[in-house]
């Protein structure tokens, strides 16, 4: 019974002893002679209903009844059990005779009755006796079903992966493809057989659409028809034809679309602000070379979750693809929830992604069916405590250490030039002309430059503000006159710190990374300051500092306006050495020319050369910081985590280590205090391994799904007990088996899978297998599909000649552009040739979807999607009829038409529909086509064949 957990409401232990009526067969005449018969009767009525008021109650993770120790001690209540002697100091006593309705026990169902209350109470009072020999009960006073204290263990998805035989085939049937062997035992067993080969237009139709998410051009279906005819077959030419799709960039871009389902990404952050993430795009990319690399599956595990530790940054978007909510609060409760809410979207998407299981349903309490306790929720959790969402910049050593050499070189032209303007500047003053003006403060950068002083602290004091707001500081630097940045090893203080917004610590002032997600803000309205303190006195000359000096700036807003800036060797005794003084006031005119008449026309000239190289060095030095950066997440090193009561991060209770599931095979741990990246690093190899009994299945599966569209398991996402049962239980264990083998490359897979007679079969009904078997999981036929919103669109574009074949880089947007704080979702309706690339590469954002496509199932990322829905509405009709897209591509397609096909109806007929079908027009088709262009134009003829179950189906 080891593991067992009793249901936690109201105090877990009472239910048990409350759950006796009638069940015990315990008499009331004998019940205070039996209350010391522990072995005989105490021992039999804590097991008989131990856990038994499962359902409606959550587990009480860390009370089991099954062991003495923890009996006594209580659960996460903090109240003890049993105190021996003292009936009324023990909690189970005072529950079960309490006449208050909301925590007497059991919580559902009659109370118990005097008698029952006074076999515990005797119980207790006489010394709550347990012997030693029964400290831990045995699973034989279990009542039936409850013997197994890891729920589900025993379950096919968590045992190890075996190869099993392949079953002898049908040699008729002319197949050696071991998929074809298991699939025919099945359909044997219900006397079914397998449907002919579907003819080559069909296939190479099929596959095309599979491999690339694109429609074979007519030349392609020419060309394979008539290597088929020449070859006698359809062998040696599909053959060919695989090996070319899965060996086109197309195909990483259709599979990476698949992958962003499952794992959530967008590229926006959700919730009511829900802005855009311009910089997540880095991920989409890395998933589609990956696909494409046939990058083996265990590595591009290893990478998504620990890609910092092999060099290979953009993989960990995986982690933070999921939502963040902006929105922060001085609230602690309100800023645990939202930390604990980042962090469950880590561990449930990493455990549904790459295992298949549904861990998330052990943040509250141990898993209802699977073999989760809850505390391997927090183990997990625990690996990702250190990720915080965010941007990083992409390393990239060689060109990073190029970029500080070219830095360090500007920096120095810049302060060379500052020191003899300063005496240009003292010069044209001694005479009593105006001093020259600076320009006005910028939201994005300032260069504060000055006469080299050594100092061991500086202090930026903010002395007014745009609105009379908090100032903000995006990142505070100081420069030596070696070129070195000394604020980045500075210790930083502050007069206040706005409290509650995680993105706006005082460490955010010097930790070397720009933008409003790494700034400090003063809690004082319109003034405040910060202090660094350097390691050891300096010689220092210049000073940089912003508002918002992100690659893409957003906020101008708390923008110190006016300010000082001082420096000390005591921390006591200060001296200014930069103001705004000299510069024009925040918001007058744009540049005020220096003014250098009083100098000599020498003197004057050297120093508007000056001036003028300055501001182009500036310039420079801006674009050399600029580091590329991708929304691939921070990483920080943790402090401890907790198990939280009813995952509630307000009543944390033990701390947890990091470390992996307990119950699925090896498992492993690290210290508490375990170096951020290498618990990252660890849960990864873990995952990983082949020795993992779900990694394989999970992902065998999921390709299986998209092949046949729907998976051996139909539920992708949970392999476990509550999911749904394998339609071939030994192909699925076959194709895991096989991968592994095979390197993990999902490529061996799909070549295995599209060249079986499974795939290659038609898609005709038959009447007698409907009849058995009417959703086809038996694939008696390959099942026809509608193909999904991304290769709807992306043919249309394809047949109407527009498709843009870019690759790669930032994406398009579905939506017409806005600035508001909330952005607004406006579907455009006019479009340019950057709108017409594929789908894969639209600027996605979550919980938004076009009202085009968006009607045809595509997921919004609010969470994982493992497999579409498939409707069928009137709005998919309408759009595809009249909406604004498909009334631009029909004129687009007419276009091409035409000019592919002159100006005779009956022609363009022709080639309309060869270009849309891949087919020859019927007499039929053409003597209809040719009236419906004649009365209604080319673009309608287009417009029709668009919405042809031909074209929007794959067969």
């Amino acid at each position: 019974m080891a593991g067992h957990v009793l249901p936690r409401s109201r105090w877990a232990p009472i239910i048990v002893v409350g759950c006796v009526v009638g069940l015990t067969g315990i008499g009331a005449s004998r019940a205070r002679a039996d209350a010391t018969d522990f072995a005989g009767h105490i021992a039999p009525l804590l097991a008989a209903k131990c856990g038994a008021c499962h359902g409606p109650h959550e587990a009480e993770s860390g009370y089991r009844i099954d062991l003495r120790e923890k009996a006594f001690a209580g659960g996460d209540s903090g109240t003890a059990g049993v105190v021996a002697g003292k009936p009324d100091e023990s909690e189970i006593y005072v529950r079960i005779t309490t006449s208050d309705k909301e925590s007497r026990m059991p919580a559902d169902g009659e109370p118990l009755t005097a008698d029952e209350q006074t076999l515990v109470k005797d119980w207790i009072a006489a010394g709550a006796v347990w012997p030693d020999d029964l400290a831990t009960l045995p699973e034989s006073l279990l009542p039936k079903g409850e013997g197994k204290a890891e729920k589900g263990a025993d379950h096919w998805a968590f045992q190890p992966v075996v190869r099993p035989p392949v079953p002898q085939q049908d040699a008729a049937g002319g197949s050696s493809n071991p998929i074809d062997a298991f699939i025919e035992a099945k359909l044997a067993e219900k006397e079914l057989a397998f449907n002919p080969e579907a003819d080559p237009r069909t296939l190479i139709r099929r596959v095309t659409y599979d491999l690339i998410g694109l429609p074979p051009t007519v030349e392609e279906i020419a060309a394979f028809e008539n290597a088929c005819r020449s070859a006698g077959g359809i062998e040696g030419p599909y053959r060919e034809l695989i090996n070319r799709l899965l060996a086109s960039p197309h195909y990483g871009e259709r599979w990476a679309r698949h992958w962003l389902d499952v794992v959530r990404f967008a590229e926006s952050h959700g919730f009511e602000t829900n802005t855009a993430r311009p910089n997540a795009w880095p991920y989409r990319d890395y998933c589609i070379a990956a696909f494409n690399d046939d990058k083996p599956f265990d590595q591009f595990v290893r990478e998504q979750i620990a890609g910092d530790a092999f060099g290979v940054h953009p993989a960990t978007g995986f982690l933070v693809g999921g939502p963040y909510d902006q929105v922060k609060s001085p609230d602690i409760v309100l800023t645990s929830n939202q930390r604990a809410d980042e962090l469950h979207d880590m561990v449930s998407t990493t455990a549904s992604t790459f295992l298949g299981m549904t861990v998330g349903c052990a943040r509250c309490h141990d898993h209802k069916f699977d073999p989760v306790p809850q505390t391997d929720y927090y183990r997990i959790k625990a690996v990702f405590e250190g990720v915080k969402h965010g941007e990083r910049p992409i390393p990239n050593p060689k060109e990073d250490a190029e970029r500080q050499q070219l830095i360090a070189a500007v920096e120095r032209e810049i302060a060379t030039a500052n020191e003899r303007l300063a005496e240009f500047r003292a010069a044209a003053q001694a005479d009593g002309s105006p001093a020259p003006q600076r320009p006005q403060v910028s939201p994005h950068e300032n260069v504060d430059a000055f006469p080299a002083v050594r100092a061991r602290f500086l202090r930026f004091t903010v002395l007014a503000t745009t609105g009379n707001s908090q100032p903000c500081i995006d990142e505070l630097e100081v420069f030596a006159t070696d070129g070195t940045n000394i604020a980045r090893t500075a210790t930083a203080t502050a007069s206040s710190t706005l409290p509650g917004h995680e993105i706006h610590k005082l460490e955010h002032v010097n930790d070397g990374r720009y933008g409003n997600g790494r700034s400090w803000i003063s809690n004082e309205r319109g003034t405040g300051w910060v202090q660094l303190a350097f390691k050891e006195p300096a010689e220092i000359h210049r000073i940089a500092w912003s508002r918002d000096r992100s690659s893409t700036p957003q906020f101008s807003d708390r923008v110190a306006t006016r300010y000082e800036v001082a420096v000390s060797n005591d921390g006591t005794t200060w001296q200014p050495v930069a103001s705004d003084k000299d510069r024009i006031p925040y918001g007058g005119n744009a540049v005020a020319a220096a003014d250098f008449a009083s100098l000599s026309p020498n003197e004057r000239a050297e120093a508007e050369s000056l001036t003028a190289q300055v501001a182009e060095a500036e310039k420079k030095l801006k674009q050399l910081k600029d580091v590329p950066k991708a929304y691939i997440g921070e990483f920080v090193q943790p402090g401890k985590t907790h198990r939280f009561f009813r995952g509630d991060p307000m009543a944390p209770r033990e701390e947890i280590a990091p470390g992996s599931l307990t119950k699925l095979g090896s498992s492993w741990d690290l210290p508490g205090n375990a170096p951020e990246q290498e618990r990252r690093k660890r849960l990864a190899e873990w995952i990983a391994s082949a020795d993992n009994p779900l990694t394989a299945r999970a992902i065998a599966n999921r390709l299986w799904h998209y092949h046949f569209g729907t998976g051996i398991v139909d539920t992708p996402s949970d392999l476990g007990v509550n999911g749904g049962a394998p339609s071939h239980p030994e192909l699925l264990d076959w194709l895991a088996a096989e991968l592994v083998a095979e390197g993990w490359h999902l490529k061996a897979l799909h070549r295995l899978i599209v060249t079986s007679r499974t795939y290659r079969q038609s898609s005709a009904a038959r009447p007698d297998a409907l009849a058995l078997d009417s959703g086809s999981r038996l694939l008696w036929r390959y099942p026809p599909r509608r193909l999904e919103a991304e290769p709807l669109r992306d043919s249309i574009l394809a047949v109407s000649g527009a498709l843009n074949p870019k690759m790669g880089g930032p994406g398009f947007d579905f939506f017409e552009p806005n600035t508001n704080y909330v952005k607004a979702y406006t579907t455009k309706t006019k479009f340019t040739d950057e709108d017409f690339r594929r789908m894969v590469y639209q600027s996605k954002p979550r919980s938004e979807l076009d009202t085009f496509f968006g009607a045809f199932d595509c997921p919004d990322a609010g969470q994982v999607q493992p497999k579409r829905t498939v409707s069928t509405t009137p709005l998919q009709a309408l759009n595809m009829l009249n909406g604004d897209f498909l009334l631009d591509q029909a004129a687009r397609f007419a276009k091409r038409v035409q000019q592919e096909a002159g100006d005779d109806p009956a022609n363009q007929v022709r080639r309309a529909v060869l270009l849309a079908f891949g087919r020859e027009a019927t007499p039929t088709e053409i003597e209809a086509g040719r009236g419906l262009v004649e009365k209604h134009g080319l673009p309608m003829l287009c417009r029709s064949l668009y919405n042809a179950s031909e074209f929007i189906t794959v067969y």
